[in-house]
């Protein structure tokens, strides 16, 4: 029905108009009777034989929404509707920002690409936690936390450490976002010395309270192998309890439908979708072979399909997240991701 139906009338309007009409159908729902059970009957797939501890938190399924679609941290028990075994929210910041001028997202369907340069447009951290208080997660929740972007670099872990205990008692674990491209300066925090600024202040500031909340680091995948060779190793020593792998690129290549002239006139921003899938994956092998398997992994980037989240596994990582395949695929892609791994696994185990 996504496919055939909704698809075609979302992709007549601008990706933004797009996504407020479905988060505006989605906020409608939960008024309507049996909405919820009929979209867990038609998506939602238990699967017991996927469950598995990570992080020291038990998912359902290794399947997860990234972040960048529930911006707001207000739609994760809807989302969780669609079968997803956990949710990343955000990201949010300590103060509510408009992001940057619109336009700033552009579909490129025959890549099954997306660019975008929003610019982490959210209404803070404040309202996310008020949110958290109103409505329990019935989801594993992880908080993607970042600066806001008229914080400067050398303040910036004051950003990071007021979201970290505004939300401490109300999620599941933390992404620390220090490589989104679309806010000025913010990559430059993957530098070692701002890095271990803001998680050495995090990991001193979780030792406060009861319960323990993993951190995750989300790294670029325009990085350097010089680069992630200090971000894995600072990793190692410090104590961050894994990375996810990865966010959005700069880089134009694998876009093969647009011109050049095109792709000039969008301008800067980050691209996920389909092209970038080769490269997240080999960001995944990499950070997994350097750790010698050490540091749990969260791999993101082009899953368009059962096989590619396979794939992502395959090459190391723990559990997977999706974003743009949802939106060219829909949301029935989380079930058939699931189903896929349970046949894989039951074959394995055949062979075995």
């Amino acid at each position: 029905m996504y496919k055939h139906f909704l698809k075609p009338i979302l992709f007549r309007f601008n990706p933004e108009t797009a996504h407020n009409m479905i988060f505006s159908t989605l906020s409608f729902l939960r008024h309507v009777p049996f909405a919820r059970s009929i979209v867990r009957a038609l998506y939602h797939r238990d699967s017991p034989s996927l469950e598995r501890e990570v992080f020291g938190i038990t998912f359902p399924n290794p399947v997860g929404l990234a972040g960048g679609l529930d911006k707001n941290g207000e739609f994760y028990n809807d989302m969780a509707n669609f079968g997803f075994g956990f949710v990343e929210i955000g990201s949010l910041t300590p103060l509510p920002q408009d992001g940057n001028a619109k336009p700033r997202c552009w579909r490129v369907p025959g890549d099954r690409a997306i660019i975008n340069r929003f610019g982490i447009n959210n209404k803070g951290v404040r309202n996310a936690v008020e949110h958290l208080k109103k409505v329990r997660p019935e989801v594993v929740v992880a908080a993607n936390i970042s600066k806001n972007s008229n914080s400067i670099n050398e303040e910036a872990s004051k950003d990071y450490e007021t979201s970290f205990s505004l939300l401490y008692d109300f999620v599941d674990m933390f992404v620390v976002n220090v490589s989104c491209p679309n806010v000025v300066g913010l990559t430059a925090l993957q530098d070692i010395g701002f890095l271990s600024d803001i998680v050495d202040r995090l990991l001193d500031l979780r030792m406060l309270y009861d319960n323990y909340r993993p951190i995750l680091l989300k790294v670029s995948p325009d990085l350097s192998h010089e680069q992630l060779d200090e971000i894995i190793d600072y990793c190692l020593r410090s104590g961050i309890d894994g990375i996810v792998a990865g966010n959005t690129t700069r880089s134009r290549e694998g876009l093969t439908s647009i011109s050049p002239e095109k792709i000039e006139e969008i301008g800067n921003g980050g691209m996920s979708g389909a092209p970038v899938h080769k490269k997240n994956l080999e960001l995944v092998r990499y950070v997994h072979e350097k750790s010698s398997g050490k540091l749990p992994i969260i791999g993101v980037g082009g899953i368009m399909s059962p096989e590619d989240a396979k794939d992502m596994i395959d090459a190391g990582a723990s559990l997977v997240e999706i974003y743009t395949g949802f939106i060219y695929e829909g949301p029935g892609l989380v079930k058939r991701i699931i189903k896929h791994l349970e046949e894989s696994e039951k074959n394995s185990k055949a062979e075995a």
